[in-house]
């Protein structure tokens, strides 16, 4: 299903809907593994607690959306918003099924995080740090791979999963371009990084000789690909070191957070040099992979917010997309 490596099992006399309702998802363009995941605990529930039919009784849909203790309102209401869904797909079919309304969902369990943007000098101090870090014994090319992976992640907006997932044969030095395969919506897109970036990924490819096209571009100790929990460990050591405050868990800086910031910088330098934003906001969802610049215009309301400079130009051309904040 969502993870061919890991294929989820589903056992509920509801199965078969959760399947469809995966694969139309899938089909639309998006992974939705997170959501598979969701739902196949939710399959587990309903197995568990000994569903005979194809259905979605009020009764089981209370019990799974009672707030279990310790857990927070983000966990709860993604429970109870996956229950919503599969509920809703389940009347459209047909079935018989509880919906609950949504004023039953934890509070913050909607995407109300907002990301910390670093300014240029934290940028530039957190690099600063990252070039000095030392190889370890379990860790012997971290002193290699970090400084050029922090940089892909600032310096193009990647994705963490999109540079560790590069391969050797997806670095094109000839033209400059690195080739990212089945991105966050089952898309390959390309991306052309600085020039500078792209002479310091070559510099790094001659240091770790010549390998196979197949074999990661920033390889492990046992020549896999680096863990997204390995980098983020080591994110938290950089901004200690460089003196950039954590608010704790899930509150950031976060590491997805250095994309949202070369987002917000890049349309902070395009507004410097004079550019058209109307005309570069799809260049930069294209560039970064959005399915379309609906997702990339909450960039514009965190650089007006950020940088006031921005706000009276960007109103001329997105009044309706940066609307003034009303503080209630």
């Amino acid at each position: 299903m969502a993870n061919n490596k890991f294929p989820l099992q589903f056992r509920s006399p509801v199965a078969p809907l959760i399947k469809r309702l995966i694969q139309e998802k899938q089909a639309v363009g998006y992974k939705y593994q997170v959501g598979a995941l969701a739902l196949e605990r939710l399959d587990r529930f309903l197995a568990k607690e000994g569903l005979a039919q194809c259905e979605l009784p009020r009764e089981l849909a209370l019990k799974w959306l009672a707030k279990r203790p310790h857990e927070s309102a983000a966990n709860h209401g993604y429970r109870g918003h996956t229950l919503r869904r599969l509920a809703i797909f389940m009347v459209k079919q047909g079935y018989a099924a509880h919906v609950p309304d949504p004023y039953l969902m934890a509070k913050g369990g909607g995407s109300s995080f907002s990301p910390r943007i670093l300014t240029h000098a934290e940028v530039r101090r957190l690099l600063d740090v990252v070039d000095h870090f030392k190889p370890s014994g379990h860790s012997p090319l971290r002193h290699l791979v970090m400084p050029e992976v922090f940089r892909l992640l600032y310096g193009c907006g990647l994705r963490v999963g999109e540079v560790l997932h590069l391969k050797v044969g997806d670095v094109d030095f000839g033209r400059g371009v690195l080739t990212l395969r089945e991105t966050k919506f089952g898309k390959d897109r390309q991306v052309p990084p600085a020039v500078s970036l792209v002479q310091r990924l070559q510099k790094f490819d001659q240091e770790l000789g010549r390998r196979p096209a197949n074999a990661y571009f920033f390889p492990n100790l046992r020549g896999g690909h680096w863990a997204i929990s390995s980098v983020y460990g080591i994110y938290r050591k950089l901004l200690t070191r460089s003196g950039i405050s954590h608010a704790g868990r899930g509150k950031g800086p976060r590491v997805h957070d250095l994309r949202h910031t070369f987002a917000v910088h890049s349309l902070l330098r395009w507004y410097r040099q004079g550019a058209d934003l109307d005309a570069k906001l799809p260049v930069l969802a294209t560039y970064m992979g959005h399915l379309s610049v609906v997702g990339t215009q909450h960039y514009l309301h965190l650089t007006a917010e950020l940088f006031p400079e921005i706000t009276t130009r960007s109103q001329a051309h997105f009044g309706d997309v940066i609307p003034r904040r009303v503080v209630s």
